[in-house]
């Protein structure tokens, strides 16, 4: 009797089910991302707000650093007069099989808090900032590659971050920023949903023009002059299409005869950059833990012939971070004394040579970093260094010279296209040419090879862009048959004189290669 009464007192069943309905705890979501190696990871911020005990949660493989967020985030909130809630806090960090790190999910944390009371359905608009004990909204070192990885794969439209990051950030193009200082401002935009952007796109102040819809930027800036460079007229002449080609470069010969002094001028004289190449290099530099001034310059890195093999490619323990080969990526590499780096080293660099990136592997994490890179070398004839010199007598033995040169591999120097023996300098020897000079003559090949169609600079074309864009006349052609089978050239040697002699058709203004083009490309080969 008293079960039947106590049923009867019960609300019917679609009525028990809205009051459940009404209990149920309001699901907020932001969206902020993580960096995997240098591409970007979308990640959903969710919370709940549900009744117990008070409690702060964070779940979703959330590192220490994002844990340590809760403090930071508990005082932002108290510190601007907003009431920490009385409920038990659960965020979730979507998807949970991915391991998350970073302080930039501060502000997404204590925005999903502040506004719990609040339907925040906002998808596409990303939230980043890392928060001040005191409410204000700080930059993070990851910020930029962030940013821009999630551009480049077309992800954002528009985000919440920190002012102070726009020095940097403005110069990304395509992505409406909402800068704010404090944790109340980004606040007072979500309640408002005032999402207008309130930054100004970053314009360049380096010298360009524009080909084909494209703007090309680059810099009139010559630290150290070619003209100080005495005689070599053959190597400033080859460093000129190694330069206009990006091709690799490698320069043979005694002591002091000026091998370093023309690798460190090539950088003067590169082609041009367009924005996204730009920032592709700004992006290397803040991975590196450096402040990039995004001036049109292509990078140079010279790592020393003691350095390890995880320090020139990247690696660690835990982290994979950046080597000295990504960090070079649209610039030079360079290797002085090159028979002087390790054997590991020399045979791992004919990955990136080839494939233009550097793979990284580890127990935890598979990491591809970017690595276009110009290779510039420098190496003695022989352990002493006086095997080409008319003046000095050679110290070394034929076994210690056999020894010295079988460091480096034919696959090796296979992917090299451009080999130089220095000539020995003389009292009479002037400097005759200007980096200014050949830097125009650069330019000039430069944009030859641009309103052709390529892509790619002619020291980077592929197997099928070769065929297409290194177009021989007859002569040529019949020059470079007889070469095949005098100098038993390879199949990746003969890509190479291709390119070449492209590259030196473009300087000479030639429609096609044509016999003299060759002819130079030719003697630039490796002996063997």
């Amino acid at each position: 009797m008293n079960a039947k009464t106590n049923s009867g007192n019960l609300p019917p069943a679609h009525k028990r089910v809205k009051q459940k309905e009404k209990k149920q705890a309001i699901v907020n979501s932001l969206t902020c991302a993580i960096l995997e190696g240098i591409n970007a990871k979308v990640i959903e911020v969710e919370a709940t707000f549900t009744k117990g005990l008070p409690g702060f949660s964070v779940v979703g493989l959330a590192s220490s650093d994002i844990q340590e967020s809760k403090e930071r985030t508990k005082s932002a909130l108290l510190t601007n007069s907003f009431v920490f809630p009385p409920l038990k806090i659960t965020v979730n960090l979507s998807p949970s099989d991915l391991k998350k790190s970073g302080t930039h999910f501060d502000l997404s944390l204590a925005l999903l808090i502040a506004l719990h009371k609040t339907t925040i359905d906002e998808k596409g608009l990303f939230v980043f900032g890392e928060l001040g004990l005191d409410g204000k909204v700080k930059t993070s070192s990851m910020l930029f590659p962030l940013v821009l990885s999630l551009k480049e794969q077309g992800l954002i439209k528009r985000a919440i971050v920190p002012k102070e990051a726009i020095v940097y950030l403005s110069h990304i193009s395509g992505v409406d920023f909402i800068a704010v200082d404090t944790l109340s401002e980004a606040i007072e935009i979500l309640e408002s949903k005032n999402f207008e952007a309130n930054v100004q796109a970053f314009s360049y102040e380096a010298k360009s023009f524009t080909l084909r819809g494209t703007s090309y930027y680059f810099e009139q800036k010559y630290e150290s002059d070619f003209l100080d460079v005495k005689g070599q007229s053959i190597a400033k002449r080859a460093s000129l299409i190694a330069a206009a080609g990006m091709h690799n470069f490698l320069m043979e010969g005694n002591p002091g005869c000026g091998k370093s002094m023309i690798a460190k001028r090539i950088k003067d004289i590169l082609p041009p950059l367009f924005e996204e190449e730009m920032l592709s290099i700004a992006k290397h530099q803040f991975l590196d833990g450096a402040t990039p001034n995004f001036a049109a310059l292509r990078p140079i890195r010279a790592p020393h012939h003691t350095a390890t093999l995880a320090s020139i490619f990247g690696g660690g323990s835990l982290v994979a971070k950046i080597g000295e080969v990504s960090l070079a990526h649209k610039g030079i590499l360079f290797f002085d004394e090159l028979p002087h780096f390790s054997k590991a080293v020399l045979e791992a660099l004919r990955e990136p040579l080839q494939d233009k990136k550097v793979h990284i592997s580890r127990v935890n994490a598979k990491i591809e970093y970017e690595a276009d890179i110009m290779f510039v070398a420098a190496q003695n004839p022989c352990p002493c260094g006086n095997l080409l010199s008319k003046i000095k007598m050679c110290r070394c033995s034929e076994v210690e010279i056999k020894r010295y040169q079988n460091k480096l591999s034919d696959p090796f120097l296979d992917r090299i296209d451009i080999f130089v023996v220095m000539q020995e300098i003389s009292s009479a020897d002037k400097g005759d040419v200007t980096s200014k000079q050949m830097h125009e003559e650069v330019i000039k090949a430069f944009k030859l090879q641009k309103q052709r169609g390529q892509q790619k600079l002619n020291g980077k074309l592929s197997e099928g862009e070769i065929e297409t864009y290194c177009l021989l006349d007859m002569d040529a052609s019949t020059i470079l048959e007889g070469a095949i089978g005098k100098f038993g050239l390879s199949h990746r040697s003969i890509a190479s004189v291709k390119k070449i002699g492209r590259t030196i058709a473009d300087l000479n203004v030639h429609e096609k290669i044509e016999k003299s083009d060759i002819l130079e490309a030719l003697s630039y080969r490796r002996r063997k």
